[in-house]
């Protein structure tokens, strides 16, 4: 299969305008803290610094400071330094045009435009169209994948980027970058900290989407991250095809479904997707979604953009008496 080929040069990427434009980019919000602050002081010097060691391919990823957030689940964070994080931004200003252009228009992760809103947006409209607006039955596929960022193939990801990208001093910048880091063993995961990590898990994961949309065919299936629905007025069509994702999944990008999370369910009892549980002509904000807001409006003190920024969430669904709620709490 042909796939259009990235023209940009290494020195493109590795340039003191894009070092600079990109450190534009990343020091926004951020100029408070200590580790920023550093870099500044000598920023200049340290931007030649960096673009030397690149330039001589000398270049090496330093280690990365771990911690623990809850998210709402426990998850484990890998944060570089400032250096490296520059080095991040200056990448993804370059590849991230060019990879986007590849990915599906129903991929939603960490996409200019896309998100969380646009992908319930796409639920709602493909509920529309498989029920023929609520006069059929539809059921509705969700899986995720387990241990998604700790699973991914770094060898099977750089084979992935190459078929893009024949400049080999860019592909073996990238291999550095990828093989900076690794969870269950050497050669495997992708650090949740990165801004890379956020595209190229989306590159990865691009072989899995034209999968479903070439070789399955699902008109009506939709990813984020690792969690994914396909819509179909057909049960049975849609137990069959899990074994074949699960295999393309398994052989092709050595990721594994998670066995405790698929399941086949009628838009009419309710599917449970990105912190809304969807119902035919409504959707309701998820349990845990809403505990996790009310714990965070308590130890915010009436922070007005953080207030403002739930009201806005609450105006995607069937959220009154949670927005009247939240108003009192105010």
């Amino acid at each position: 299969m042909s796939r259009i080929q990235f023209k940009h040069s290494y020195y493109d990427i590795i340039s003191l305008y894009n070092l600079l434009e990109a450190w534009k980019e990343f020091v926004r919000g951020k100029r408070k803290r200590k580790d920023v602050q550093e870099f500044e002081r000598n920023l200049m010097a340290n931007i030649i610094s960096l673009h030397h060691d690149l330039a001589q391919k000398i270049y090496k990823h330093r280690a990365y400071e771990a911690f623990r957030i809850s998210d709402p689940k426990p998850r484990d964070i890998h944060k570089a330094c400032v250096r490296d994080r520059l080095l991040h931004h200056a990448l993804h200003r370059m590849l991230y045009p060019f990879f986007d252009r590849t990915f599906i228009s129903d991929s939603s992760s960490c996409r200019l435009g896309k998100g969380t809103h646009k992908a319930n947006e796409r639920f709602y409209s493909f509920s529309n169209k498989v029920t023929k607006n609520h006069t059929k039955t539809a059921w509705v596929l969700k899986c995720d994948i387990r241990k998604f960022f700790a699973s991914v193939d770094q060898a099977t990801l750089i084979a992935i980027l190459a078929t893009y990208i024949p400049n080999k001093d860019i592909i073996t910048l990238l291999a550095e970058i990828i093989g900076s880091f690794y969870s269950t063993g050497k050669g495997t995961g992708l650090p949740l900290g990165n801004l890379t990590s956020q595209l190229l898990v989306n590159v990865y994961m691009n072989e899995f989407d034209q999968f479903m949309k070439h070789k399955i065919k699902a008109e009506y299936y939709i990813r984020y991250a690792d969690d994914f629905v396909i819509f179909s007025s057909d049960k049975i069509l849609l137990q069959n095809t899990i074994p074949l994702i699960g295999r393309f999944l398994s052989d092709k990008l050595k990721l594994h479904l998670h066995p405790n999370k698929i399941s086949i369910r009628t838009i009419t009892s309710g599917i449970d997707y990105l912190g809304w549980v969807h119902f035919p002509d409504h959707r309701v904000l998820r349990t845990v979604t809403k505990r996790r807001m009310f714990k965070r409006l308590k130890t915010c003190n009436g922070n007005s953009e953080v207030v403002s920024s739930y009201l806005g969430l609450m105006s995607h669904g069937n959220t009154k008496k949670i927005k009247d709620q939240i108003q009192i709490e105010k």
